[in-house]
This record gives C-alpha cells, sequence and structure tokens, in this order.
C-alpha cells in the first residue's frame, strides 16, 4: 500500500464546523472486514466515515474505531463521524442517537442525519427493521411529522451529543418546508447524485440556501448497487472512459472529481483497499470546464438507489 497521503480539503457546514470533501461509506461493509478497512482507510489519509444504523455494523466501526484511539491511529478529533436516524425511530430520536453513540464508542457525532423522509412504526430503538405491514407496504406512522421530527433533533444539539444535524434523500419541496421550520437549519443533505443522475435544481437549491449536498452513491451504478437494483454503471460510459483516459485517471477518479468540481462532498463506498487508495487520489487534477460540460450532458435522470422495490412505496413519486 502508498504511504500517507495528506487529508482532504474540507468544506464549511453552516452550522460552523468543517467537513473532509472525501469520505468513507461503511454501508454493506461486511462486519469481518471492518477493521482491516477503516485502519487502512485512516492510514492512508481518510478523516470521514459515514455511517448509519440501518447499515447493521456501528459496533464493528466502534470496535475499529476505539483500537484506532488506543493505538494513536488518529485522535477522536482528527475524525468527522456522521450517522442516520433510521425510519423507525422518528419517535424516539435521543434514544436513537445514544444508541448509535454506544454502539460506535464515541461521546458525540460530528453529524447526525435522518436518513429518510418518512416516519414507520417503532420497532425498538437500534432494530432497523422494513416495518412492511402484512400488506406490504410500508406502516407509516401518520402520527409524527418530519417537523417533528426535525425538532427533536435540534435538540441533540443543545444536549452536545451532536454538532450538526442535516437530512438524507429530501427533494427540494421537503428541503424547502426543513428551511421553513428549522430554528438550526440542517448543514447538509445526502442524496444520490452523479453522471447518469445529476440532479442540477436539486443540488443547486441546497447550496443557494446553505446547505452542503453529499452524494452517497457518488459512482452510481457500481459493482455493489447493481446486485442489488439492476443499474447501468455511469463508469462504463463512453464519455467517462474517455475523459479518464485524457486525464490519466481512472474513470472512478474521473467522476468522483466531477463530484467534488460541483461542489459537493462524496463518499464512496469500498471493500478492497486498493480502491481506497484510488478514490482518495483525486485532488492532483482538475477537470476542464469545457470537459465538465460534457459530462453534464450525459445525465440520464437514472436513479440506481431505489428503496421502493422493498419498502412498496415511491418517496420520490
Amino acid at each position: 500500500m502508498a504511504g500517507k497521503v495528506a487529508a482532504a480539503p474540507a468544506v464549511a457546514l453552516s452550522s460552523g464546523h468543517q467537513m473532509p470533501s472525501v469520505g468513507l461509506g461503511v454501508w454493506r461493509m461486511e462486519k469481518p472486514a471492518i477493521r482491516s478497512l477503516i485502519h487502512s482507510a485512516l492510514r492512508i489519509g481518510y478523516r470521514h466515515l459515514d455511517c448509519a444504523a440501518d447499515y447493521q455494523n456501528e459496533a464493528e466501526v466502534g470496535d475499529a474505531l476505539m483500537e484506532a484511539f488506543q493505538t494513536g491511529l488518529v485522535k477522536r478529533e482528527d475524525l468527522f463521524i456522521t450517522t442516520k436516524l433510521w425510519n423507525s425511530d422518528h419517535g424516539h430520536v435521543i434514544e436513537a442517537c445514544k444508541d448509535s453513540l454506544k454502539k460506535l464508542q464515541v461521546d458525540y457525532l460530528d453529524l447526525y442525519l435522518v436518513h429518510f423522509p418518512v416516519a414507520t412504526r417503532h420497532t425498538g430503538v437500534g432494530t432497523t427493521s422494513s416495518a412492511l405491514g402484512d400488506d406490504g407496504v410500508l406502516d407509516i406512522d401518520t402520527t409524527i411529522s418530519l417537523e417533528t421530527t426535525w425538532h427533536a433533533m435540534e435538540e441533540l444539539v443543545s444536549m452536545g451529543l451532536v454538532r450538526s444535524i442535516g437530512i438524507s434523500n429530501y427533494d427540494i419541496f421537503l428541503t424547502r418546508d426543513c428551511l421553513a421550520y428549522a430554528k438550526i437549519k440542517p448543514a447538509v443533505n445526502q442524496i444520490e447524485t452523479h453522471p447518469y443522475f445529476q440532479r442540477d435544481s436539486l443540488v443547486k437549491f441546497c447550496q443557494k440556501h446553505g446547505i452542503c449536498v453529499t452524494a452517497h452513491t457518488p459512482l452510481g451504478g457500481s459493482t455493489a448497487n447493481t446486485e442489488w437494483f439492476g443499474s447501468v454503471s455511469c463508469l462504463d460510459d463512453p464519455v467517462i472512459k474517455s475523459l479518464a483516459e485524457k486525464y490519466g485517471k481512472t474513470p472512478a477518479q474521473l467522476v468522483l472529481r466531477w463530484g467534488l468540481q460541483r461542489n459537493t462532498v462524496v463518499i464512496p463506498k469500498t471493500s478492497k483497499v486498493e480502491r481506497l487508495q484510488e478514490n482518495f487520489e483525486v485532488f492532483d487534477f482538475e477537470i476542464s470546464g469545457e470537459d465538465m460540460e460534457k459530462i453534464k450532458a450525459i445525465d440520464r435522470n437514472y436513479r440506481t438507489n431505489q428503496p421502493a422495490k422493498f419498502w412498496g412505496i415511491d418517496l420520490y413519486a
């Protein structure tokens, strides 16, 4: 493995805190491999970890972090740790946050996100079942509004448990509503965005209102998503391949750099150490304005992340 790389540049959040522009997503990361992958990432220079209660591996991430702290690999204050409130815990925000803190073995979170804009039947704090009803349709809790959830998120900040709060998978209209009722506006909106699903209107709306956009599927239909969603990968697009060759980079590096030049934060997921290194080597080149326009032209409005297929409801309809 190559030597340590300097930490990723950081972006300023509306909360006054800084978030590294490249992070490591731990979605679907196999539990036995988590320790090695996280430690390798930290040695490379990653300082931003993106977790979620729903990923069901917070405890393993916490064990890896504690060992990293104890061995002096990094200090807690060096890291930016994100995790997310699951749908079934909208009525139990404080308890859910404390549960994640306990599993991650940290005293505070740098960022806590509302994972999806929907409250479902409570199944017990820390249990993240899909909450499908007997009819196969998501069992939505109609007594809990997103406004109620958000005010509970704000309480976490006043309690010192969370430094920044944000939203995830919110469209323009839900984001607008959140801005209207928020006492603390969301620092981040984490969404799917990549060259085949660019979502310029949403990205620009968030940025205009001081909300940082994080791309949770920055490589589009990569191998991990293909297994679940049958995705067509933007990494195979001839425009992406041609430009990657022009800049002497891999298609993944080109796409991540494109995301950074849109002023979004990218959190690619990988289970391979060599990919960890590759995904971090995106700061030594710049895509020209002309080539950014070429990538803009391949937008297909193609979503790869489709919870509707599993929940029986389309949150984006």
